[in-house]
């Protein structure tokens, strides 16, 4: 079953990635199909499955996708390792893991940015980080600066949109999996989960009008994601 998922799990991050890369989005959203991978059926196959895709993606589609495997390498095990310490049973739980998978991110992808493109890429988020290098930052702050910024908001959203999609599987599907205890999730209580949600909204659109008021659509469309995915979540999980 696993090797059934990875290949599902490659094509979904390669074309949420491919759309986003085409709109030039300050976010990636390239990860859900690792992160999905990583809860059910564990790091390494998490990691296996963030590596081949953007080795597939590089290859196959778009160059620029193939310096960044050792990144979604380390999304795919950090993803795994939390889940299987317990933190992808309730929203709360699913934040601290998006957030502690955007550290290990920001870190790494930080390295291959400066390393291979010298700080500018082809991402929306280079935006960030030209605003940065003008208002006279060095270049290896600005691109931390700016990994700090968009990460958080990214794998947040990718964790959150991932357990929801989790949310929505039976649990009797979940059982043919290597990790299904992973994804026995927890009662959330509403108000809790309104709040969380209203807090990650909040931090988005501050950010985002923080540089510049153009990135204020950026936190629109994040607080859409992220309505989405609180609706997706809230839904009772099919026996």
């Amino acid at each position: 079953m696993t090797w059934v998922l990875i290949p599902v799990a490659i094509a979904i991050n390669i074309d949420i990635g491919q759309i986003v890369v085409l709109l030039k989005l300050p976010v990636y959203l390239d990860s859900i199909g690792t992160v999905l991978v990583a809860v059910i059926c564990g790091p390494w196959a998490g990691a296996l499955t963030g590596t081949l895709a953007n080795i597939i993606w590089g290859l196959a589609i778009d160059p620029n996708a193939l310096p960044w495997w050792p990144v979604a390498f380390f999304i795919g095990f950090v993803s795994g390792w939390c889940a299987n310490g317990g933190l992808f049973r309730n929203t709360w739980k699913v934040l601290i893991t998006g957030f502690l998978v955007a550290l290990a991110a920001a870190l790494s992808s930080a390295v291959v940015n400066v390393v291979v493109y010298g700080g500018i890429t082809a991402s929306g988020s280079s935006l960030i980080t030209a605003y940065l290098l003008q208002s006279g930052r060095g270049m290896i702050e600005a691109v931390l600066s700016t990994n700090f910024l968009v990460e958080p908001v990214d794998k947040i959203s990718t964790a959150l949109l991932a357990f929801a999609i989790i949310r929505g599987l039976s649990v009797r599907y979940l059982a043919r999996f290597p990790r299904p205890e992973n994804a026995a999730t927890e009662k959330d209580e509403r108000m809790a989960l309104i709040i969380g949600a209203g807090v990650f909204v909040v931090y988005v659109i501050l950010v985002g009008s923080f540089f510049d008021i153009v990135f204020l659509w950026v936190g629109l469309v994040v607080a859409a994601v992220l309505v989405l995915a609180t609706i997706l979540i809230t839904v009772p999980r099919k026996a």
